[in-house]
Order: structure tokens, then C-alpha cells, then sequence
């Protein structure tokens, strides 16, 4: 398999991959399976169900790993390099146009607009999740006790303790390995590191905050919200709340992973250099996990501690991911901000549109309000 091929078509799948990890995994499968026949449907189905079982964006995880398929490390590097590398620029782009001070009002009115809706697309990620989740946790009553209460603890530590979250996570998913194999078994699970970030506001901050959301968020996506907001906002102060709405909005609305979100606060915190370090320290683990561990991928997903671990950790995720919807709504400063908040909950919930749209509409009612003269920073 030339390294080329790989280049072209995972680039291809960067620049046109809006939707979020059902997309790439979508367009992952038309290319590898469908089209080419380069991988067999039920490896592919393995692959997905092995990146799951990693903390990390998920789908960019499969991305590396269909290439590594294909042409081992350097297939590996070269195709997450190309499925990652449109989004980051485009919004390092974005970041530069939103995040820059005296931008006309119309732009700052779609910010606003795109930022009122993002605790919407919160909720609408958690209960995309919930019934895989329930399923996982079993039909004994104990078992689905047990699921509500580490959905409503994460969805708790999400609204209140920011950078500890993946402290709850962790905890949610090592007493489900105790509940299920035994005190005995909990010896062979380390529990990893997770402590606060480090207490300077230098790159050294950023590359941590970076590290976390790529290498101990547990579901990807947005569960990586309440991981950066406390910090990012309230103890480094990189940006301020609105602005931080704005950088999950662009996270959505640009192809690629979401978890390019984090650039943007790396962008707020130190320009393009810090953008792109942040970039690179939270997809760095990515690379990593498939390249180091990729030949191992069946034997971790027959292991029952690992099984029970994320049967633990799964709704406490989604619970978290819920969770950080209110200090996204609470972050918002304009009365029309929560109209348009409520219309993109409708949009999303109630009439099941696509997140996509919900944030461009959310945007263009914005930027009406803009030219309405209400109040936009």
C-alpha cells in the first residue's frame, strides 16, 4: 500500500468529515471495506469495538489504526497525520478570526449564537449514549443501580469539580471491576495517575490540560468539556466563558475530530504555537495506544477486567458529558442567548436534527441579533 494512497484518501476524510466520530466511522467504512476491500467488515467491526475500549478520541483512533492496518507505523503516522491535519487548520484559522479582539459585530453575534446552543449538543451527546451503555451494564437490578448512580455522580462532578472529573471516571470504573471480579483482583489495576495541573500558567499547563483530555478522558468528545473548562477558564484563565462556548462550537462544526476543541484553548492560551502544541500532546497518545498496542487490541477486549472497568466508567461518562451542560448554560450572559439555547434543544431533542445544523442555525440567529442591536459580547 503506497504511503500516498494513504495520504490522499485519509485527507480526504479530514476535510470532508463534518458530523463527529458517526461520520468518520461511516466514511472510514465506505473507504477501507466497502469500496477498496482493504480490511474484512468484521476486522473493521473489531477495530471499532477495540478504540472504544481506550480512553481518547475514538474515531481518530480507528483512523490511525485502519492505516496501521494497512502499512504498519508508518501508515500509522502518516494517515492520522492527514485525517487530523485539515481540521487543526482550519480551526486555528477560525480560532484566529473568533479570539481576536475588535472582530465586526456580525462575527461576535455568531459566536454568541453558535456558543448559546453548545449545552444542547451536550445533552443530545449523553443520550445518544445512554442505551448502548444501559445495555452494557446487564438486566440485574443491582447492575442498573448501580449505572444510575455513576451516571449521577459524573453528571455531579461535571457540574462542580472541573479538572477532577477523571478522578470520578476512574473511581466509577475501578469499583465496578471490585463489584464484579472481586477485592482480591484490584492489585493488578494501578490506579493512574490524575493529579491537578501543574499550578504555572506556561506551556507546561497547557501541554498537561492537553495530556489529560488525550490520554485520560475515558468516551472522547465531550466529556473532554468539563476536563478544560475549569481549567481554561477559572484557573488559568487562557479565555473567558463565552469564549470558551465558542471553541467547543467550532470543535463541532469543523471536520475532524472534536477534540480539536483543545487547540483552540491552546491557541487562547499561546497563539498558533500553543494551538498546535496543545494539538499534538492530546493526539500524541493516540498515536501511541494503536501503534504500541494494536497487535494486542483482541486480547483487550476479551479481558473481563477491562470489560468491567468501562461497564463502571461508560455511565459515569455519560453522566459527565450531561453534567457539563450546566456550567455551559450558566456561562451564558444575554437573555436571548437561553431563546436560542431552548430553540436548539428543540431542534436536537425534541425533533432529532443534526448537531451540525443546529450550531450554523444557532450562528445565524446570532448574527440576526447582531444586526439587531442586542448585545453581543
Amino acid at each position: 500500500m503506497p504511503l500516498a494512497t494513504i495520504a490522499r484518501e485519509w485527507g480526504r476524510i479530514g476535510c470532508i468529515g463534518f458530523g463527529g466520530p458517526p461520520a468518520h466511522i461511516a466514511l472510514l467504512r465506505q473507504l477501507c471495506v466497502e469500496r477498496r476491500g482493504w480490511i474484512a467488515d468484521s476486522e473493521f467491526e473489531d477495530g471499532i469495538a477495540a478504540t472504544n475500549l481506550l480512553p481518547g478520541p475514538a474515531s481518530t483512533q480507528l483512523a490511525i489504526f485502519t492505516a496501521w492496518r494497512l502499512r504498519g507505523v508508518a501508515g500509522a503516522l502518516v494517515g492520522g497525520f492527514c485525517f487530523i491535519v485539515p481540521g487543526l487548520l482550519l480551526i486555528l484559522a477560525l480560532s484566529a478570526l473568533f479570539l481576536a479582539s475588535g472582530t465586526p459585530a456580525w462575527v461576535r453575534g455568531a459566536a454568541a449564537g453558535a456558543g448559546a446552543a453548545v449545552a444542547a449538543v451536550a445533552v443530545h451527546a449523553a443520550w445518544g449514549l445512554v442505551p448502548g451503555s444501559w445495555k452494557r451494564a446487564g438486566a440485574a437490578r443491582a447492575a442498573r443501580a448501580r449505572w444510575i448512580g455513576y451516571a449521577l455522580a459524573g453528571a455531579a462532578a461535571a457540574a462542580t469539580v472541573g479538572p477532577w472529573l477523571v478522578l470520578l471516571l476512574i473511581g466509577a470504573g475501578l469499583v465496578e471491576v471490585a463489584v464484579r471480579a472481586g477485592p482480591r483482583t484490584m492489585g493488578a489495576w494501578p490506579l493512574p495517575l490524575a493529579a491537578a495541573a501543574p499550578a504555572a500558567g506556561g506551556l507546561l499547563s497547557l501541554a498537561w490540560v492537553a495530556f489529560k483530555v488525550g490520554a485520560l478522558s475515558y468516551g472522547g468528545g465531550f466529556v473532554i468539556i468539563p476536563l478544560m473548562q475549569a481549567d481554561a477558564v477559572n484557573h488559568y484563565h487562557w479565555m473567558t466563558a463565552g469564549q470558551f462556548l465558542n471553541a467547543v462550537a467550532l470543535g463541532q462544526i469543523t471536520p475532524g475530530p472534536v477534540v480539536q476543541t483543545v487547540a483552540v484553548v491552546g491557541y487562547a492560551a499561546a497563539g498558533v504555537g500553543g494551538g498546535l502544541l496543545a494539538a499534538a500532546v492530546a493526539f500524541a497518545p493516540s498515536f501511541l495506544f494503536v501503534i504500541l498496542g494494536g497487535r494486542h487490541f483482541d486480547a483487550l477486549r476479551a479481558n473481563l477486567h477491562v470489560q468491567a472497568f468501562l461497564t463502571g466508567a461508560g455511565p459515569a461518562v455519560v453522566g459527565a458529558i450531561a453534567g457539563s451542560a450546566v456550567p455551559l448554560a450558566l456561562a451564558l450572559t444575554h437573555a436571548w442567548q437561553y431563546a436560542v439555547l431552548a430553540a436548539a434543544a428543540v431542534w436536537l431533542l425534541a425533533l432529532r436534527r443534526g448537531v451540525v445544523s443546529a450550531l450554523l442555525g444557532a450562528g445565524l440567529l446570532g448574527v440576526l441579533a447582531a444586526l439587531a442591536g442586542l448585545p453581543t459580547g
